[in-house]
């Protein structure tokens, strides 16, 4: 609660006029000073009490890619039996503050109000609380009050047009796709879970066993099915902002395009992000997540892969995007995508924006 400019101006006023009455002696104009004192007092003690409002805000969508619009709705309502004036709504959305002009409201009337939220920067960004400030009817005084209503905006990673990267294909590719990818005679440890009737005895994990006091097996998966690795260099000054971004872009679009086609993909940054996902949109947000909260927080010395991922190559295509070349011994990667002035070369990627790389690799030179 503070007093506007208007309500500044007539409490000097106010106090230079009872002063001057009072050392010259004119009752009148002492009493205009007290006037004016009073009316401010007045307007500070009526600002006290907030006036009996609802808001309700919805955010559409929630996820969005960067640079694409979404829209905030506020719902807003006077449940009084009097009329409500008009009033400014405030909602922070990251660091950035929208306002909004609400009309004077009719006893139990509504009033929807729309407006666009700021999607320029990837990340998850934290709406409200909503705040509305009121004002009394000379405007001498206004008053913020706050509300609940916190939300949350995902601004994901923009995303190209880019085809699925592969290598291998399904087993059983005669006869489609496999419902259960868990193949029988597979080489590749995917877990390792309770026994269940039916499971191979041979696969049993002893020690897990003793550790548990429970029977344990391996779970294999196929090795020749058709699944994708993309490592992301989050080191802090290997690649510049700019360059970190478009990065960011290349991997979202490979990965949600990986997933769509229904193969499994498996994400990995230097700062120990592992995850791995089965095929299928619904399960994009697990991989979308960590790319859209992707900073350069790993220390520059350290290694592209971090040492607990170990140094064996996953299955099937890998794909590196930034960094230098101390990987290549490692995991020996199929196509390396980076965004620096180096020259192109088998399985290498020299591109100067997202969009140039997507272009690159559908033409097929990854």
């Amino acid at each position: 609660m503070r007093l506007t400019r208007r309500g500044v101006a007539l409490l000097a006023g106010g106090i230079g006029c009872y002063l001057l009455g009072e050392y010259a002696g004119f009752a009148v104009v002492r009493m205009i000073g007290g006037a004016a004192v009073g009316a401010v007092s007045l307007a500070l003690l009526l600002a006290r009490f907030r006036p009996a409002v609802q808001l309700s805000r919805t955010v559409d969508p929630e996820r969005v890619e960067r640079g694409r619009p979404a829209l905030a709705s506020l719902v807003v309502r006077n449940p009084a039996h009097r009329w409500l004036a008009a009033f400014t709504v405030e909602d922070r959305v990251g660091a950035e503050t929208r306002r909004i002009q609400v009309r004077s409201l009719a006893p139990g009337a509504l009033a929807a109000y729309h407006y666009e939220l700021p999607t320029g920067v990837r990340g998850r960004h934290e709406l409200g609380p909503l705040s509305f400030s009121s004002s009394d009817p000379f405007g001498l005084v206004r008053a913020a009050h706050r509300l609940g209503g916190d939300a949350e905006l995902w601004v994901d990673p923009r995303r190209h047009r880019v085809r699925a990267g592969r290598s291998g294909h399904p087993r059983h590719h005669h006869d489609g796709p496999a419902a259960d990818r868990l193949v029988r005679g597979s080489v590749d440890l995917r877990a390792v879970r309770e026994y269940v009737v039916g499971d191979e005895v041979r696969h049993l994990h002893w020690k897990a066993s003793a550790r548990t006091g429970r029977l344990m097996v391996r779970e294999y998966a196929d090795p020749v099915e058709a699944r994708l690795t993309v490592l992301l260099d989050t080191r802090a000054g290997v690649l510049s902002a700019g360059q970190f971004e478009e990065a960011v872009e290349v991997a979202a679009s490979l990965v949600y395009a990986t997933l769509t086609a229904g193969q499994p993909c498996r994400l990995v940054t230097s700062s120990g992000v592992d995850s791995v996902v089965d095929g299928g949109l619904r399960q994009a947000r697990l991989l979308l997540d960590p790319l859209c909260l992707a900073d350069q927080d790993a220390p520059d010395s350290a290694p592209l892969v971090p040492e607990r991922l170990g140094a064996t190559r996953p299955g099937g295509a890998l794909v590196v995007i930034g960094g230098p070349d101390d990987v290549v011994e490692r995991w020996r990667p199929d196509t390396v995508i980076r965004f620096s002035g180096t020259e192109p070369a088998a399985g290498v990627i020299a591109a100067t924006d997202a969009a140039d790389a997507v272009a690159r690799w559908n033409a097929g030179i990854g």
